[in-house]
């Protein structure tokens, strides 16, 4: 396995215009069908873990077909939180913290003697409301929005296409399709028309999301501090790039 830094480096040196042919080949126009912004079924990847899930038929959430569905997760960048959280306050004219747009990533982490989460996470996750979907994700007449639209992160502005370098994110499972570096996840949106222009524009928006992801994961490698869980007495600890946060973004201080 190539070393962070030698796999940054390749992200840095995607060509973005081969990125753009390899997703022209493959084919995408988003849908609205809004599968990439909420819950999953439970057979399906890209939720949280087995036992996180919400009873459809107790909550009256989707079609209430799929018990215990699980919650969505996207990756969000630290300033993808807050640029999140001011497009949300100026959208809906109301203050938005931390923990409105974003919780600890739910992988890694254990549940304490009380049933609460606690352990240690490396990610955030945007928000989900009590049906498992994405806080910001708005449906009306059969057809999905993005209530921040402008400012969603880049894991959703570049779903379903992915790069196969070591140390990015690779959503939603095992890829369906591929071109070069570009892999394509389960998305009925695939195979379809798209054109030049929107293809260079999700092209450039997915090298910047694969230095990003390769920048994060080296930030938070070289700032790991394994005596952040000990000052919190067992609560959720998250190791972001600008170093251990609470559950609720507050960073978490040395001795």
């Amino acid at each position: 396995m190539e070393s962070l830094e030698a796999e940054l480096a390749a992200a840095r040196d995607l060509d973005v215009a081969d990125l753009a042919d390899a997703i022209e080949s493959i084919g995408f126009e988003c849908t609205r069908c809004g599968g990439c912004c909420t819950g999953y079924a439970p057979d399906e990847p890209g939720g949280a873990p087995a036992g996180a899930g919400v009873d459809e038929a107790e909550s009256g959430c989707h079609d209430g077909d799929d018990a215990d569905r699980e919650p969505h997760t996207a990756t969000v960048f630290p300033d993808e939180v807050r640029r999140v959280a001011d497009a949300a306050e100026a959208e809906f004219d109301e203050a938005y913290d931390w923990r409105d747009v974003a919780r600890p990533m739910p992988f890694g982490l254990e549940p304490d003697a009380d049933g609460e989460p606690s352990g240690e996470t490396f990610e955030w996750a945007l928000a989900t409301d009590g049906c498992g979907d994405c806080t910001f994700y708005e449906e009306s007449g059969g057809e999905g929005a993005c209530t921040v639209h402008d400012a969603r992160p880049l894991i959703c502005r570049t779903y379903p296409f992915s790069v196969a370098l070591d140390g990015t994110s690779q959503p939603m499972g095992e890829a369906v399709d591929e071109a070069g570096v570009v892999r394509a996840h389960e998305c009925e949106g695939l195979g379809r028309d798209i054109s030049r222009e929107d293809a260079e524009e999700l092209a450039a928006a997915l090298k910047e999301r694969a230095v990003r992801e390769l920048e994060e994961a080296i930030g938070v490698r070289d700032g790991y501090d394994p005596a952040a869980s000990e000052r919190t007495d067992g609560d959720v600890v998250v190791f972001d790039s600008e170093g251990p946060k609470a559950a609720d973004g507050t960073p978490i201080g040395g001795e």
